[in-house]
């Protein structure tokens, strides 16, 4: 799944009065130090697209800069003070930028370049060292307009650019959520109320529009796919992981049709999540069953999530965008009190591609007794890696949404649940007090989860989009 490339607004405040001191000294004036300054500084910035319209003095440069990071469509602005300067400008960027997300930086020299201020020289290189004053100024005004919209980091140049580079992804995905539109299929699930959201919610709070795709529309769809190509990929897959048991190759082949015909409609509709309701009794008796090879072999553009819950489908499209790895859909299945270990996965739709897991291909067993056509279709049973991971929830709660946010162990295990992607999960911290936590927060029963700790990830995420924000 591709990943978009930040594009960084680059505000860089000077004052006016400054500009021509130190003409004919050793260092060259005050302009000149600023202009080498902000050339170096914009080096690195390499993993992004920058809009730059040169250095902040006056009201009308301010005026030009707001007006070009707006027609840019920047993801988010750096701004930094390259030392002490009026704040009349700064004042109305604030007023005037909406809602673009800001990282407000002070860079503290390795070095000061200077003993004392006895010389032109040396008084203007200290004038040029005083971008501490010119941020305490501007943070006043941060305070009074803009107070949780605004990332503030003061380090030395390396942490501040890493805290950038970081802040820089997490905002293209601010903007890439508020330019998609992901699809859910056929409806919310009735026997799930908890995981409902408001649509319009989902539009003018977090960005994406949804598109409400049809059963019909996917048999259509379903029934125009090629045998060969079905045929070729169920070999692939067969080949390719452990089979339990017997298994019916025509209700493979028509899984594997089924999850084809799901990526199929997605990309119809531009959408890189699917969210699907593959408990709806309609969608089961009208293409005869759950489809269960989502992602495809030589497919990674479409995630396809279970249950139609829309804040776990964007939990797991957050995560595969922010790391491009693995990701799964679980939801916790029971507490093991005596290894403070609790088991948990999910049957549907789940990613059972990583090689550093393991599959085993299997009857699904929950609908192997149903009247469906293809009754037991096979399904792709995985065991999540082992590995420290991030498990996040998002749900709404009177129009506000939370983002919960936490580390778990997954420990090596073999399968031991059939039907199901799962595996077996330690917090850190006993078992119970994490399930108490999570409790008193009220969420829901669905997470995503994906290797590493990306918990400073999550709490910048959450500020960014203005979310209520847990972590445990």
């Amino acid at each position: 799944m591709k990943t978009k490339m930040p594009k960084i607004g680059i505000i860089l405040v000077s004052p006016p009065r400054f500009h021509d001191l130190g003409i004919g000294t050793k260092n060259g004036p005050y302009s000149e130090r600023k202009e080498k300054v902000a050339k170096e500084l914009l080096t690195h910035f390499d993993y992004a697209e920058t809009v730059f319209p040169g250095i902040i003095y006056s009201k009308e440069d301010m005026e030009n800069a707001i007006i070009k990071m707006k027609s840019e469509d920047v993801d988010m602005i750096f701004a930094h003070f390259l030392s002490w300067a009026d704040d009349f400008a700064w004042v109305r960027f604030l007023r005037d930028i909406g809602d673009t997300p800001i990282m407000y930086a002070t860079i503290v020299r390795d070095q000061l370049g200077f003993e004392n201020s006895f010389t032109e020289d040396s008084f203007i290189e200290f004038l040029t060292a005083g971008g501490l004053v010119g941020s305490l100024e501007g943070s006043g005004d941060i305070a009074r307009l803009k107070p949780h919209q605004i990332k503030i980091v003061l380090g030395s140049k390396k942490e501040v650019m890493d805290a950038c580079k970081q802040m820089a992804e997490v905002c293209a995905l601010r903007h890439e959520l508020r330019h998609r539109s992901i699809a859910l299929l056929p409806s919310f699930n009735e026997a799930m109320w908890s995981t409902y959201v408001d649509p319009y919610d989902i539009f003018t709070k977090i960005g994406p529009e949804i598109r409400f795709l049809s059963i019909v529309e996917l048999s259509e769809i379903m029934n125009n796919i090629d045998d060969n190509e079905c045929n070729k990929l169920t070999k692939e897959i067969l080949s390719k992981y452990e089979v339990k048991g017997t298994i019916d190759e025509e209700k493979m082949a028509a899984s594997v049709k089924g999850s084809l015909a799901l990526e199929k409609i997605a990309r119809k509709y531009d959408c890189e999540l699917l969210v699907l309701n593959d408990i709806d009794k309609v969608l089961q008796r009208t293409i005869g069953l759950r489809p269960g090879f989502t992602p495809c072999p030589g497919t990674d553009d479409v995630l396809v999530v279970p249950e139609g819950d829309i804040g776990a489908g964007l939990c797991a499209y957050i995560l595969k965008k922010l790391t491009s790895q693995h990701v799964s859909f679980i939801e916790p299945f029971h507490i093991d009190s005596q290894t403070g270990t609790f088991a948990a996965g999910h049957a549907g739709p789940n990613d059972y591609t990583d090689e550093l897991g393991k599959t085993m291909i299997a009857t699904d067993t929950r609908f192997a007794k149903s009247n469906l056509k293809y009754a037991g279709a096979p399904f792709a049973n995985h065991v999540f890696s082992p590995g420290e991971k991030t498990m996040i929830h998002l749900s709404e709660n009177n129009g506000k949404f939370k983002l919960v946010a936490t580390t778990v162990e997954v420990l090596e295990s073999d399968h031991f649940l059939d039907g199901y992607s799962h595996g077996l999960f330690k917090p850190h911290m006993p078992v119970n007090e994490f399930f108490q936590k999570l409790l008193e927060i009220g969420v829901t029963q669905h997470y995503a989860i994906t290797s590493g700790n990306l918990l400073p990830k999550m709490r910048l995420f959450a500020q960014i989009m203005g979310f209520d924000y847990y972590e445990i």
